[in-house]
C-alpha cells in the first residue's frame, strides 16, 4: 500500500510560472547531493532560515523564513506557495530539478531526531518522471500535492530530456496536519505505474554488470541498481542488497565495503552533516 498520500491538487494553471521555471533551468547548483544523485539532478533554494540561496543543505531550524535572492526572482512561484500554504511551520521552499536521471533510493531524515513534514508539488512533468516507496512506482502530476512518506525507502527517477521541476517544502512536525487552502477538486485517479517482474536473465545480468566494477566507477555503477526498480517490480531496499552481492563478484573485498556503507548511509543511520564518499 502507498504510504506517500496526495493530499490535493492546486489550481497551478492560474500561475504564470513558464518564465520563472526558465529561469531555475539556468540556476546554479554545487552538487551538494552528488552522493544520492545521478544524471542532471540539482537542489534549488527559495526560501530557508538564512535567505541565503548557496545555502542548500537540509536541516530544521527555528528561524523566521526568508526568500532567497533566486525566490525574489519567481513571484509567481512564491505567490503559489503564500495563497496555499500557511507560513507558520515552513522551514524551506527548494525546486528539484531532474532529468535524464535520478536518486538512490533513501530514507530521509535519519540525521535528525523528530522528521518533518515534506510536501512536493510538480510544477513541470511528464509521465517520464516517477517516483518510488518500497516496492511501488508512482506519477505525481503537475499541481498535485504530495505528502512524501520519507521514513521508508523512496525515489524518483525521470528518463525525459525535458527537466522535471518540482516544488518542495519543508514543514516542522511530522504528525500536524498541513492546511491548503484554494485547492481544486481532485477528479483523477492516483497514477500507479505497473511493472513486470524481473526474470532470472534480467538479475543475473544485473548483478554481473558489476564484474569489472573498480573504486573509480562505483558511483556509475550503482545508477543501473537505482534505475532497476524503476523498471521491474522490486522493493527498492534490494537495490542495495545485489549492489553489495555484485561487488563482491568484482572480487574487491574493499568495494564491498564500500558498497555496504552505501546501503547504511542512504536507509539504515547517517549522522548530521555526514558526507559519504565514494
Amino acid at each position: 500500500m502507498l504510504k506517500s498520500q496526495r493530499l490535493a491538487v492546486l489550481p497551478i494553471d492560474s500561475y504564470q510560472l513558464d518564465s520563472e521555471l526558465s529561469i531555475v533551468d539556468h540556476h546554479e547548483y554545487k552538487g551538494e547531493y552528488d552522493a544520492l544523485t545521478f544524471g542532471a539532478w540539482s537542489c534549488h533554494v527559495l526560501a530557508n532560515g538564512s535567505g541565503t540561496d548557496s545555502d542548500i543543505t537540509f536541516r530544521p531550524h527555528g528561524d523566521r523564513l526568508t526568500v532567497t535572492e533566486l525566490g525574489r526572482q519567481l513571484p509567481n512561484t512564491m505567490s503559489l506557495v503564500t495563497d496555499h500554504f500557511s507560513l507558520d511551520r515552513l522551514q524551506w521552499v527548494r525546486i528539484f530539478s531532474l532529468r535524464d536521471g535520478g536518486m538512490a533510493p533513501h530514507v530521509d531524515f535519519l540525521e535528525f531526531e523528530e522528521p518533518g513534514t515534506r510536501l512536493q508539488v510538480p510544477l513541470r512533468t511528464s509521465e517520464e518522471s516517477v517516483h518510488s516507496e518500497n516496492d511501488i512506482v508512482y506519477h505525481a502530476r503537475r499541481g498535485e500535492v504530495w505528502k512524501i512518506h520519507t521514513t521508508d525507502p523512496h525515489s524518483v527517477g525521470s528518463t525525459s530530456g525535458t527537466a522535471r521541476l518540482s516544488l518542495c517544502l519543508d514543514f516542522s512536525d511530522a504528525e500536524e496536519p498541513v492546511a491548503i487552502r484554494g485547492d481544486v477538486p481532485m477528479t483523477d485517479p492516483v497514477r500507479i505505474m505497473e511493472r513486470p517482474e524481473p526474470t532470472e536473465v534480467e538479475l543475473e545480468e544485473l548483478l554481473d554488470s558489476c564484474r569489472q566494477l573498480t573504486p573509480a566507477t562505483m558511483r556509475s555503477g550503482f545508477r543501473r541498481f537505482a534505475e532497476f526498480h524503476f523498471k521491474r517490480h522490486v522493493h527498492a531496499r534490494e537495490m542495495f542488497d545485489w549492489y553489495v552481492e555484485a561487488a563482491r563478484r568484482a572480487g574487491d573485498d574493499e568495494m564491498v565495503k564500500k558498497a555496504q556503507a552505501y546501503r547504511t548511509y542512504c536507509i539504515e543511520k547517517r549522522s548530521q552533516g555526514e558526507t559519504f564518499e565514494w
